[in-house]
């Protein structure tokens, strides 16, 4: 039997009350849509809902020439440049220029929804102090851990000093999940941190959408066990620990085959490091997705960088088990031992003793497969909205957030 979820969002149990119709906010994002991560999903899922429930939302971001999709709600673009260091599918503002602070003046938000501790983001804080308006900060990836994977260890500790600086002089923070808001109270970020969590559509992720054809076309066998990687191609997802963990596999039992379904700036370093014995699927979006991965059969997500492990949850509800980095995001998804298995970050024999006991034993796949689907049911992005609206509501009425163990026990 699987165990009552630990997500907040998915125990909420009654609606949203209509007083959502009175908001006005400001919705400053570092990235809205250039991108399809799932950071910028979360962030138009949330705006359709509001606006679906009456909130007036005009959105501040960078934007670029190309975008991933169509944006949800009213979309202004905020003057910015590519990131430097071959980073350049992002965008940089500094800060709001007067033409963005006076149309944000005219809206006459009465919440500010900051989605950026650093550049732009502290500008908006800023902004928000001077009209006397509460703003609420969403966290949406560990920025702290980045440098670490780029050589730059040493510039930890200030990034954390920076990021409590802004988090610390916001009314309200939220997380994604419980494990990364404890690690934020932990960093005294924040005295209380509420949860905004996440979700996934199950008419687009399922089980059925495995497709053989398709798995015959990449060059895998149809008794061959397939381990994916899905995700952005950089360094802090976990590449290394990912390659390494195979490479020591291979040694132990041959017989599998490699599925990298994701595209990034790390991809030549990445196939380098596997040896040339994986498919790359490159990047994929909708069905093309959802037909990816489910015709996996074991997720390997190493990283430990996640706020919140969408990718995940996704295999979760293709059904594919998962064996995850123990850490935050993932560790409030994957139960370990029914869904998966949770091993230390950057354990290798680890990861590579989790994927030997799915290889061998076809049983123990089947069942985990059908435990990760069922457990996934209960994300659902409309409790995730609710969750974060309730905390909208209580920073303009000036009063705390429910606390977290006052919404895991809300009964149903």
């Amino acid at each position: 039997m699987i165990p009552a979820p630990t997500s907040p969002d998915s125990v909420l149990s009654t609606a949203v009350p209509p007083a959502l119709s009175a908001l006005r906010i400001a919705f400053v994002s570092g990235n809205y849509n250039c991108l399809r991560d799932g950071a910028n999903r979360a962030q138009n899922m949330l705006v359709r809902y509001l606006l679906e429930h009456g909130a007036q939302v005009r959105v501040y971001s960078p934007t670029c020439d190309t975008p991933a999709f169509e944006p949800a709600g009213d979309l202004v673009s905020i003057p910015s440049t590519p990131l430097p260091f071959g980073r350049k599918e992002y965008r940089m503002a500094w800060r709001l220029p007067r033409t963005i602070r006076e149309d944000i003046a005219a809206f006459a938000p009465n919440l500010f929804h900051i989605s950026l501790p650093l550049l732009h983001g502290r500008s908006a804080l800023k902004l928000a102090r001077h009209m006397g308006v509460p703003a609420v900060a969403a966290m949406h990836t560990r920025f702290e851990t980045y440098p670490r994977y780029y050589g730059l260890g040493f510039m930890e500790r200030p990034l954390l000093a920076v990021l409590r600086r802004f988090y610390q002089a916001c009314d309200h923070v939220v997380a994604p999940c419980e494990s990364a808001a404890r690690t934020m109270e932990a960093q005294d970020m924040h005295s209380q941190v509420g949860i905004w969590a996440r979700g996934v559509d199950p008419e687009v992720f399922h089980p059925d959408r495995r497709d053989m054809a398709w798995r015959r076309e990449q060059g895998f066998a149809d008794d061959q066990p397939v381990i994916a990687f899905l995700g952005r191609l950089v360094l802090e997802k976990g590449l290394n620990d990912f390659a390494a963990a195979i490479a020591r596999l291979r040694r132990e039992n041959p017989a599998f085959g490699v599925l990298v379904i994701g595209d990034g700036p790390a991809r030549a370093q990445f196939e380098q490091a596997l040896g040339g014995t994986a498919v790359f699927a490159g990047y994929q979006q909708g069905a093309g997705l959802a037909r990816a991965i489910a015709s996996a059969d074991i997720l390997l997500n190493p990283s430990s960088t996640e706020a919140f492990g969408n990718v995940s949850l996704e295999a979760m509800a293709s059904g594919v088990p998962v064996i995850a980095a123990d850490a935050t995001g993932n560790s409030n998804i994957v139960i370990d031992g029914l869904t998966g298995a949770l091993i230390p970050p950057g354990d290798i024999d680890g990861y590579t003793g989790a994927l030997l006991r799915y290889l061998a034993d076809p049983l123990l796949r089947k069942a985990h497969a059908f435990n990760a689907t069922a457990h996934s049911q209960s994300f659902t992005w409309d409790r995730a909205s609710e969750g974060i609206a309730r905390i909208y509501l209580a920073a303009i009425a000036g009063r705390p957030p429910v606390s977290r163990e006052v919404i895991l026990t809300d009964p149903q």
